[in-house]
């Protein structure tokens, strides 16, 4: 036992490392504008793998007590499967991140081999200094400059984690009011729905500014999972309409979580900001996981999603103070209006 939870923080760990170095590498080769969506695509790649896992848990019987393990050993395929594909075609150095340390050069050298001579460095990088900054600390993403980033981009990714865990609680509940017993169907509906969801979050993702796209997300959630709490007397349609209207919101936020991380933070402290972020949502996730559960045990499934409201709620005032405007042609629209 004591190796298999080696093992699994160690897999832990490597996805950790893989969500902040894979994002802040995109952000960093992409053409401004294009950045922040490329990585919302991101999510169609990632729901796609979530499904099959779920559908790969599923099918994979008849080992007995092995059963667990062999499941969790498929994991090891699309791994290596990436792994090769890195050491056939590995991925250059960020130029931009050249740039930062001071190797401009060596940078636009990458960039007209990778993309073609008409591309190079913007502007502002070439008229720098070619003096080499020192390492940053990752203690500056809580100084003044960077503090509010911090935690706007750490709480709104661990409220959102833990609320996830919310859908997972209520749905086996409200189907089975309606007399549909079988968790595969559960399950379906569930991860069928989280993909059209992310689609739509897509689709509206820079038709509307980043503040009113996080602030709408979990206040509208907040009041549909709170209705369901606190009015249990409903039909049952009617609370299945509510509950797909709340996971429709809730998942459609998810496109969020890897374009706004990168946009808080500015090209020195980038990938240091995001994987900070990405920690404290595992906070969130892992709350979501153990401590759900613990509140389903002692006060039955309502306590545990009166909490969950509670989150989301904690996470709209959040976002109401703090959450800054990412979207480039928002924050022009903001400053003319100062």
């Amino acid at each position: 036992m004591l190796l298999t939870f080696i093992i699994r923080i160690g897999i832990g760990l490597m996805i950790a490392v893989d969500y902040t170095v894979g994002n802040a590498l995109l952000t960093e080769w992409l053409p401004k504008g294009e950045d922040s969506k490329r990585q919302s695509h991101l999510l169609i790649y990632w729901t796609i793998g979530f499904i099959l896992s779920y559908i790969a848990g599923t099918l994979i019987t008849g080992f007995g007590a092995y059963t667990w393990q062999v499941i969790l050993a498929t994991g090891a395929v699309p791994a290596i499967i990436t792994a090769l594909f890195r050491s056939f075609f590995p991925l250059p150095a960020s130029p931009t991140w050249l740039a930062s340390k001071g190797k401009v050069k060596k940078a636009n050298k990458i960039i007209s081999k990778h993309m073609g001579r008409k591309w190079r460095l913007p502007k502002h990088f070439m008229k720098k200094k070619k003096k080499t900054p020192k390492n940053i600390s990752w203690a500056i993403l809580f100084s003044k400059k960077y503090l509010r980033c911090t935690l706007v981009g750490g709480i709104f990714y661990a409220c959102q984690a833990f609320s996830f865990f919310g859908i997972s609680i209520f749905l086996p509940i409200l189907l089975s009011s309606m007399n549909i017993t079988d968790s595969n169907i559960s399950g379906i509906i569930y991860n069928g729905g989280m993909f059209v969801d992310v689609l739509f979050g897509i689709f509206i993702f820079n038709r509307i500014s980043r503040r009113a796209f996080l602030i709408g997300n979990f206040l509208t959630s907040a009041v549909l999972f709170g209705i369901l709490v606190l009015v249990p007397g409903l039909n049952s349609m009617v609370k299945l309409t509510i509950f797909t209207i709340f996971a429709i919101i809730l998942s459609s936020g998810l496109v969020l979580d890897y374009p706004y991380p990168t946009e808080l933070f500015d090209i020195k402290v980038r990938g240091t900001g995001v994987g900070t972020c990405i920690t404290i949502s595992r906070f969130g996730a892992a709350a979501g996981t153990f401590l759900l559960s613990v509140l389903t045990n002692v006060g039955g499934a309502k306590l545990a999603m009166l909490v969950c409201a509670i989150v989301l709620l904690f996470a709209f005032i959040v976002c109401l103070i703090w959450a800054p405007e990412t979207l480039p042609k928002f924050m022009k629209k903001e400053q003319k209006t100062e």
